[in-house]
């Protein structure tokens, strides 16, 4: 197994010197973020708002975060084996869980997709280019999913009607735009949709565990008014974390929060208070992947054998 366990090449000193510099810019916005809310915030509102909270549903939440990644791994799982790249699932589950850690507390560095991508290709002999499309893609579905959830939502929310924009237009947008995406995959990447439909199924699944999520929190908090303008801006916000300018989305998303709030009529203090409990929420589920920090060998558990996939190799693919 000399060549499986080979060390990764050290980075240079310029790469050293980038990551250093994308970290702090990362932290730097993040606390700038943070600044521009908490100023506006009502911290004895959110003291009282947080020591009244029912525990019941904060676990509950907890909960049904948790499944979300379960479901968000099989996800993945679904793309890997398009590539005919077969992990067992539970050395899957490992491995996506350590790369939530990566990606919420290490915000320099490789990241969480960048390891799986090294380890994949180390382990596997994959080219590193197919496992970057397949986590591509697998960010790409849950994307679509947010999409289709928002504009179910619209319909909810009537201030939305403020900006003149009829309510056929955006499902209509959606439709093209599935359309329009569906066949730049099937045309220009073929090999990553043999599970394509399954795959976002699923995605569908895990943004509606996420919203349940929200919900959870918003009962633990005693609302009891409007719920689709918090879950609406939830799921825009979220396009925030797709986006690796903060850490973890950490503040762009209670900044969106803050910004939607008089628009829609939320509790701006309400409304940040959800941000920062799913965030916290989110960050609890994301501490479990530290054990595989320090326990590499349980990580590794069902990685193939250096004779194993030598044999695999020689079989024809399907």
């Amino acid at each position: 197994m000399a060549e499986t366990e080979k060390t990764p090449v050290p980075k240079t000193k310029k790469q050293v010197f980038w990551d250093v510099v994308k970290t702090l810019l990362k932290i730097s916005f993040t606390s700038l973020l943070l600044y521009l809310v908490l100023r506006k915030m009502d911290f004895n509102f959110v003291k009282k708002t947080l020591s009244q909270a029912n525990p019941l549903y904060l676990l509950l939440a907890l909960l049904t975060f948790f499944v979300s990644q379960l479901i968000a791994s099989s996800r993945l799982l679904s793309f890997f084996k398009s590539i005919h790249l077969k992990l067992n699932f539970r050395f899957n589950l490992r491995l996506y869980l350590l790369g939530l850690f990566y990606n919420l507390f290490l915000p320099g560095g490789i990241g969480g997709d960048g390891y799986k991508i090294w380890l994949l290709n180390k382990s596997y002999k994959l080219p590193a280019k197919k496992v970057f499309w397949a986590i591509f893609f697998d960010r790409l579905s849950g994307l679509w999913a947010i999409g289709l959830i928002t504009v179910s939502l619209i319909i909810f929310i009537p201030q939305l009607k403020q900006f003149n924009i009829p309510i056929s237009i955006p499902p209509s947008v959606f439709v093209v735009g599935t359309l329009a995406y569906y066949f730049v995959a099937h045309r220009f990447f073929k090999d990553y949709t043999h599970h394509f439909i399954e795959a976002h199924i699923k995605a569908i699944i895990v943004q509606s565990l996420q919203v349940i999520t929200v919900l959870f929190i918003l009962l633990a908090l005693h609302f009891n008014g409007k719920y689709s303008p918090y879950l609406f801006t939830f799921l825009v916000s979220s396009l925030s974390a797709i986006v690796p300018i903060t850490v973890g989305g950490l503040g762009a998303r209670e900044y969106i929060f803050t910004n939607f709030a008089p628009l829609f009529n939320m509790d701006t203090n309400l409304a940040v208070v959800v941000s920062l409990l799913f965030y916290l929420t989110s960050a609890v589920i994301s501490l479990l992947g530290i054990y595989y920090v320090f326990n590499t060998s349980r990580l590794q558990e069902g990685l193939p054998k250096e004779d194993k996939l030598k044999e695999e190799e020689t079989l024809p693919k399907e």
